[in-house]
């Protein structure tokens, strides 16, 4: 005679094989050797391994632009050039940040009023548009508000070339920065 389980039984049953097999499955990656034997040249004594190839070929999957594993453009690592990523910060580093994601390209800063005129305060926004250190590759917005008779924040206007002037002090210390380390 046949025993019959419970439907609950039964799933928790179905539920435990499967996360068993994905142990399972799972464990065989573990400890295993990552790298090939590589045939021996006359001479040597030891074994000598090589990396396996990847799915995605040498160098691995690029995604974003520039070649994988390069440092072409300014490196990899970030979604957008890394000689603008850091010129920008280091160009807003007196304002305190809100948000700073390389991958996106985009920093944005806290108001900040200057100890000179504590009446107004200033807030920006960097975005790097690419990969390339271009003068098309970064777009600031500068934000200004000025202290009102009631103690609160009004909008303000800004100057027109401000945030140009703003673009060019990045590029130019992105243009330092690059010569500083790849010495061209």
């Amino acid at each position: 005679m046949r025993q019959m389980l419970s439907p609950t039984t039964a799933r928790l049953l179905r539920a435990g094989l499967c996360l068993g097999l994905v142990a399972v499955i799972a464990g065989c990656s573990l400890g295993g050797e990552s790298r090939y034997p590589k045939s021996r040249q006359s001479g040597q004594s030891g074994p000598i391994y090589e990396n396996p190839p990847s799915i995605f070929g040498e160098g691995g999957l690029s995604i974003g632009g520039g070649e994988a594993g390069t440092n072409e453009q300014g490196g990899t690592g970030v979604g957008v050039n890394s000689f603008l990523w850091r010129a920008s910060l280091d160009t807003v580093s007196f304002m305190p940040l809100v948000s700073a994601d390389p991958f996106g390209g985009v920093i944005i800063t806290d108001w900040y009023s200057p100890t000179q005129s504590p009446e107004e305060r200033f807030k920006v926004n960097v975005y790097i548009l690419g990969r390339s250190l271009r003068a098309d590759g970064i777009r600031a917005s500068v934000f200004r508000q000025t202290r009102d008779a009631t103690a609160g924040w009004i909008d303000a206007s800004v100057a027109g070339n401000t945030s140009t002037e703003l673009e060019n002090a990045i590029l130019n210390r992105a243009r330092q920065m690059r010569i500083a380390q790849l010495g061209e």
